[in-house]
């Protein structure tokens, strides 16, 4: 009974953990603090990192405050292409987080997911 709940104890602490590193990558980007109704822009860039042209079949969010423009749909092997995205803060406060899929018709790799951060305070 004490090596269970000593494990519990493990993976509580150990998902904490994990949970509560700093976010960082090509596909993560924090705004920082934001006031109420601001609306901000961030541009991602994706490398077509495959042998073939990439293409990107759909581009989702996963909220209507989030709007994604992809520049152009078909990206030839080592050429990139950008993603901007749009986040409209009205409506919000404290810590937000959203994501934009980007599905491909790469088959190792068919979504790849895009966050944005920010703390939107009223």
């Amino acid at each position: 009974m004490l090596k269970r709940a000593s494990l519990i104890l493990l993976i509580f602490f150990s998902l904490n953990a994990c949970l509560a590193q700093e976010q960082t990558g090509p596909y993560f980007w924090d705004f920082g603090r934001l006031k109420e109704g601001e609306i901000v822009k961030h541009e991602f860039t994706l490398k077509n990192e495959t042998a073939k042209t990439l293409v990107i079949k759909d581009v989702i969010a996963s909220c209507g405050c989030t709007i994604p423009e992809v520049k152009k749909k078909s990206i030839p092997a080592g050429e990139s292409t950008s993603i901007q995205v749009v986040f409209n803060s009205q409506g919000y406060s404290g810590l937000i987080q959203q994501y934009v899929y980007v599905h491909t018709d790469n088959p190792v790799q068919p979504v790849l997911s895009f966050t944005i951060k920010a703390e939107v305070a009223k």
